[in-house]
């Protein structure tokens, strides 16, 4: 009979809960150990570490403080895991909470220069669907997983993060580099502490997993890690009761969660995996919509406009062009602008609501490749989420 192991959640932040770090690293030690076959318990918090609550404010969002962004729990030392294994992991279970939120940060959010914020959804949740007071009419099914999952990095693996990242953000790219205040443990990441300048933040995905946002990942599924410590480091947090693909406006349905995993090592199997590999069975058709609305985006934006993911480059061209060449993230930009009219128009939403539905339930999805210069990304919203 298989044993479980449990990390409880304690204290009111993360700050006062020695089971979860907000920085990543190899250094960071287990707070429990668990053996293959073991169902590990993770009792997780929200993705913004409780700063937001059903007497929340735009104003109160506009103040948030991303330092304590994301609180993840663990690690967990998998017994045998050594460094060019691969971790097999499957989701048992996720118990939602029964509060949520969808959250439009100023400064972040794939539309941050169209749609800034500050805007908050309180959603009412249980293991059916989620409802929000402030985007009356919509009714979005639970379609739980964790935002982030993954394992330690390795000694060399933060190396080169931090080496790669670093020079994109010396380049003008939008890259979050080591940042000590309020990171945790404080004792590993806080100014003045051994890994202050190294403590890489979860925003981003990375060799190791993490915040990958991929709603495949859900119960049923397995995901396969490269082991790259030994004892692997098994941690998750930042878990979602719905998201469309993309989760653009920067937050999904966001909540706290109780989480079950099962894991198996796989002796040697690492050592050609770079990034993350998923398996399942019938988890992406049973997000598939029974009735929906796609529209169809290409490379194209108006004269003078450098979007945001271009402006970096600081290219004479861009500014001057009103179609991009292959240029899938304009294309993607094109698509949800035009399900933001779409929404607002037929359903009567604010953009701010517009957008938040989208990260909660519009996918978008890849069309072609080829058909240069015009590829398609088409933005695709499930009817059913509407309560007629």
């Amino acid at each position: 009979m298989a044993n479980t192991v449990e990390i409880k959640r304690s204290g009111a932040t993360a700050k006062d809960d020695p089971n979860c770090f907000n920085r990543l690293h190899w250094a960071l030690e287990p707070v429990a150990h668990a053996r293959p076959g073991d169902y590990i318990v993770y009792e997780t918090r929200d993705a913004f570490d409780d700063q937001f609550n059903w007497s929340t404010t735009p104003a109160d969002v506009a103040a948030c403080d991303l330092n304590r962004v994301h609180p993840m729990t663990g690690p967990v030392h998998i017994e045998g895991a050594e460094r060019g294994d691969a971790l097999a992991v499957t989701i048992v279970d996720i118990a939602p909470y029964d509060y949520g939120y969808t959250v439009i940060v100023p400064g972040f959010g794939f539309l941050r220069d169209v749609i800034p914020g500050p805007f908050i959804a309180n959603w009412k949740l249980d293991r059916l669907c989620a409802v929000s007071d402030q985007i009356p009419g919509v009714r979005v099914p639970m379609c739980a997983f964790p935002g982030s999952i993954g394992v330690l990095p390795g000694k060399p693996e933060v190396a080169a993060a931090l080496e790669r990242e670093g020079a994109l953000a010396a380049a003008g790219g939008f890259a979050l580099m080591p940042e000590p205040a309020r990171a945790l443990p404080a004792a590993l990441f806080a100014e003045g502490a051994p890994y202050a300048a190294e403590g890489l933040r979860t925003v981003a995905p990375r060799e190791n997993g993490g915040n990958m946002d991929i709603k495949a990942m859900q119960v049923g599924s397995t995901v396969l890690f490269p082991v790259l410590v030994d004892g692997a480091g098994l941690w998750t947090g930042d878990i979602h009761f719905a998201q469309g693909d993309g989760e653009v406006c920067g937050t999904a349905v966001e909540m706290a969660a109780r989480v079950t995993l099962k894991c198996e090592v796989i002796k040697g199997g690492g050592k050609n995996i770079v990034f993350p590999h998923v398996t399942g069975n019938g988890q992406l058709r049973n997000t598939e919509p029974g009735r929906f609305h796609a529209i169809v985006g290409m490379p194209v934006k108006k004269k003078g406009e450098v979007p945001p993911h271009l402006a970096y480059l600081d290219s004479p061209k861009v500014a001057a062009l009103t179609n991009l060449s292959e240029d899938l993230t304009l294309a993607a930009r094109d698509a949800l602008l035009r399900m933001i009219d779409w929404i607002s128009e037929t359903r009567g939403y604010s953009r701010e609501q517009a957008y938040a539905i989208c990260a909660a339930a519009v996918d978008l999805r890849i069309g072609q490749l080829v058909d240069v210069p015009n590829i398609i990304v088409s933005a695709v919203i499930p009817l059913d989420i509407f309560v007629e």
